[in-house]
């Protein structure tokens, strides 16, 4: 039991109610000092024996012990669990915002599977599969009443192998088949453009190895479309989180060399830890230090006039982990102004160890591995976001008339067992009870006249019809900004925040 359990660097891992899991690798060893509680440990072997002898049917022993532990390491919070071994490369893709398939984002509709959009470059866009298209086959099974994920695993597999789909175009009103030859593909997490003269907006959708160099790449071309920004909308809403040293980054890029960033404190010594606008903590995971200097720093390529740009940054509940400390460091250095509505509250930190052979990567995990919650994320004024979130400087709504039933997406604090924030008690949010009451009647009520019809759903981001973006574009240029009809109450902790 003395063994050290080595692995490196900072991962992120899904998904509970939406949120990705900002992942934290990193050494540990058990402390020899704290005795085994034997009385407990005896009371284990005998329910195993039990259970082993006397249940109705015979149970695989392995299965016993494997039922045990997931048990053990799920009973502690939401975020924490144990993975088996086959489910290992999941994670790992996950982590690296690569995976091997044709190179689609997907969605769901009448049962089929919809195009959102081909990714750049990926077999399926060089096969000229379209925004809109959509997949009825993969291969010889009807893709009705498959699951999205279990679509997803049927298009995803090994390198150059091929797998043909079945394409609806509605536009064109017809059928055909598409062979594909599967390939690594590098999901896309940013996105970025001018909407106007003088105004930009660039979303991070997720923040993985290669968020940086994207991010980098898309403000440089933004700078070299409209060189004389007045002003830039960072989009962080329905960002699930992801690599916690590409949030750093991110927020590095807008703040004051060497201000903390974002800090840790957990039970362990390696739990605690402060992130700073520095490039030592965002050019590598934690434990690449062996380097014997940094790489490359990417940030260095962006225009001086990145950090002084007038901005805007839109959050709403799907903003999860890595986003909430970007938007909450820039809300504490009071360089941006936070606008939406509260974000999800995801605070915690998970260490990922790989149960196999000792020092063994966890992308070269041969065995199961555990995930465990291992500390709470702090922003630099150190407020916890656990199960808090980040509350923005001012409030809004999805559309004009209002929310549509976004008062209804599962927070942090609405999970079962969830790890609270570590400051005081949590209090009843009584406004957001009430908008949830709201949405809750306004979604009968249109369920009810809808019928079959799918409901009403709010405009893309990014598109000319996106609200909460016009009203940030409005708060740049000092227009007025058409503040929430629901939550005007709620005020921003400890920060009060001037663009």
């Amino acid at each position: 039991m003395g063994s050290k359990l080595k692995v490196a660097g900072w991962i992120t891992l899904g998904a509970v109610a939406g949120a990705l899991t900002t992942m934290q690798l990193q050494a540990t060893a058990r402390n020899t000092a704290m005795p085994f509680p034997l009385d407990e440990i005896q009371q284990l072997t005998q329910v195993f024996e039990l259970v082993k002898n006397t249940y109705v049917v015979p149970i695989d022993e392995k299965k016993l012990i494997t039922d045990a532990i997931g048990g053990m390491v799920s009973g502690l919070d939401p975020h924490s669990q144990y993975i088996e071994q086959k489910h290992v490369r999941e994670f790992s893709e996950n982590i690296t915002g690569k995976f091997v398939g044709v190179g689609i984002e997907i969605g769901m509709e009448d049962g089929l599977v919809k195009v959102i959009t081909p990714i750049e470059g990926s077999p399926a866009f060089k096969a000229g599969i379209k925004s809109g298209d959509l997949i009825t086959k993969v291969d010889d099974t009807q893709v009705k009443g498959l699951t999205v994920e279990q679509a997803v695993k049927k298009m995803r597999g090994e390198p150059n192998t091929k797998v043909t789909l079945t394409i609806f175009r509605k536009t064109e009103s017809r059928s055909f088949t598409v062979p594909i030859v599967r390939a690594e593909i590098q999901q896309q997490s940013v996105r970025a453009k001018v909407v106007e003269p003088g105004y930009a907006w660039v979303q991070v959708r997720q923040f993985q190895d290669k968020t940086v160099e994207d991010f980098v790449r898309r403000i440089e071309d933004v700078y070299k479309e409209d060189p004389k920004l007045k002003g830039l909308v960072l989009d962080l809403r329905n960002d699930p989180g992801g690599s916690v040293v590409a949030s750093v980054a991110i927020a590095s890029a807008f703040l004051p060399p060497d201000v903390v960033v974002v800090s840790t404190k957990g039970q362990l010594a390696t739990s605690k830890s402060i992130l700073r606008a520095n490039p030592k903590d965002y050019l590598y995971p934690e434990g690449r230090g062996m380097l014997r200097s940094l790489p490359p720093d990417p940030l260095r390529k962006l225009p001086e006039a990145v950090k002084t740009v007038p901005m805007v940054v839109l959050v709403n509940e799907g903003s999860a982990s890595a986003s909430e400390i970007v938007a909450g460091a820039l809300q504490d250095h009071k360089r941006a102004l936070v606008m939406g509505a509260q974000t999800f509250g995801k605070g915690s930190v998970q260490q990922l160890i790989c149960l196999g052979p000792e020092q063994q990567r966890i992308d070269k995990c041969s065995s199961a591995a555990i995930k465990i919650t291992t500390a709470r994320y702090y922003t630099p004024n150190d407020r916890s976001i656990q199960a808090k979130g980040i509350v923005p400087d001012v409030m809004l709504d999805e559309t004009a008339d209002g929310p549509l039933y976004s008062a209804l997406r599962t927070r942090e604090a609405d999970l079962d067992k969830h790890l609270q924030s570590g400051q005081g008690v949590e209090e009843k949010d009584v406004a957001r009870e009430k908008a949830r009451e709201e949405a809750r009647k306004r979604y009968e009520e249109e369920a009810a006249k809808a019928g079959k019809s799918p409901l009403k759903q709010p405009p893309d981001l990014g598109s000319p019809e996106d609200f909460p973006l016009m009203q940030a574009l409005n708060q740049l240029k000092n227009k007025p900004v058409q503040v929430s009809k629901t939550a005007t109450e709620r005020k921003p902790e400890d920060a009060t925040v001037t663009n």
